[in-house]
Order: C-alpha cells, then sequence, then structure tokens
C-alpha cells in the first residue's frame, strides 16, 4: 500500500480549495431538507463525477475533501459518517455503511505531527459496515464482508468475511453461493 504524505505548511492552493469548497457544501448539505431536489443538488454539487446513480448520503456528513472519495452505484451511507478522505477513499457498487462510521485514511506522524500520513481505503462492491464502526488507513474490506458493529478495522477484510471487535478479527465465512448477484 502506497503511502502519500502531506505537509500542510506547503502550499497546496487545489487541496486548500477543494477543503474549501467541501466544508461549505457539506454545511450546505447538513442544513438541507433531505429526499428533496434541493437535497439532492447539493450533494451532486459535492460529489460531481463521484457519486454512482441510485446511491444515497444523508446528513449530518462530516468530510475532508469530496474530491477524494469515489461512491459507486447504489450505495447507501447512512447519518453520521466521517470520512478523512486526504488519503483517497473508493466505495463500490451496492455497499451499505450505517450510522456513526468513520473511514480514516490518514494518520499524524508521531514526530512532527502537522504531517499526514495517507493511505487509501476501499470498500468492495457488496460490503456492509455496521454501525459505529471505524475503518482505519490502507484498509481494503472485501466483496460482501461485513464488519460488525462497533468493530475497529486495522487490516484488510478477505471477501466475504464476517469481522467483529477491536481489532476485528475474522469470525467467519459467508457462503457465496447463497448471494442474490
Amino acid at each position: 500500500m502506497e503511502e502519500k504524505v502531506i505537509d500542510p505548511r506547503i502550499p497546496d492552493n487545489d487541496r486548500q480549495a477543494d477543503g474549501m469548497r467541501t466544508a461549505r457544501l457539506t454545511f450546505k448539505l447538513n442544513h438541507t431538507m433531505p429526499y428533496t431536489d434541493e437535497y439532492n443538488a447539493v450533494l451532486k454539487e459535492l460529489f460531481p463525477d463521484n457519486l454512482g446513480e441510485g446511491s444515497t448520503v444523508m446528513a449530518p456528513l462530516t468530510l475532508m475533501l469530496s474530491r477524494e472519495v469515489k461512491i459507486g452505484k447504489r450505495v447507501m451511507i447512512m447519518n453520521n459518517c466521517l470520512m478523512m478522505s486526504a488519503g483517497g477513499i473508493t466505495i463500490d457498487d451496492d455497499v451499505m455503511i450505517a450510522a456513526n462510521v468513520q473511514v480514516i485514511t490518514n494518520n499524524h506522524d508521531p514526530y512532527d505531527r502537522l504531517l499526514l500520513h495517507c493511505k487509501t481505503v476501499h470498500i468492495c462492491r457488496g460490503a456492509w459496515i455496521g454501525a459505529g464502526s471505524s475503518i482505519l488507513p490502507g484498509v481494503t474490506v472485501g466483496e460482501y464482508a461485513i464488519v460488525g458493529a462497533g468493530s475497529i478495522v486495522t487490516k484488510d477484510v478477505p471477501p466475504y468475511a464476517v469481522v467483529v471487535g477491536s481489532p476485528a478479527k475474522v469470525v467467519k465465512y459467508l457462503d457465496k453461493e447463497k448471494f442474490v448477484q
């Protein structure tokens, strides 16, 4: 997994502009009536080319850099999701993310705390992330995997695995022949 280091002391006009744009649009989304044309318009403005058809993101949302988030088709992201997205977040088609989930792609350097060490998070097709879970930098959640509520995911989750706990551990595998696809 490739790591990207961001030093906010070095000017990056594009990142700064996206951060401000994201903050303003996230605020607007969080103060707009859901399930309205206005809400959908703000959501499309927030993720102009990165929101798949039939996907829903419920407010309130906390998001750092919207350009670093790619959301597939038919994705459901419930309320109070936190996306620390400097390292990049990819959410494939048919993913379900429950309430109060944190997707974190960056961490501070232990010695120079202004430096951010960033790694991409990838949530693969059909995965289900349970309420209150945290997905940490560099993690891939495999296809149709389930992350149990309240879990802290520090390592990759294999496809069709069910993980629970802190740190999350595999407790079983789902029978992929039973899935309706």
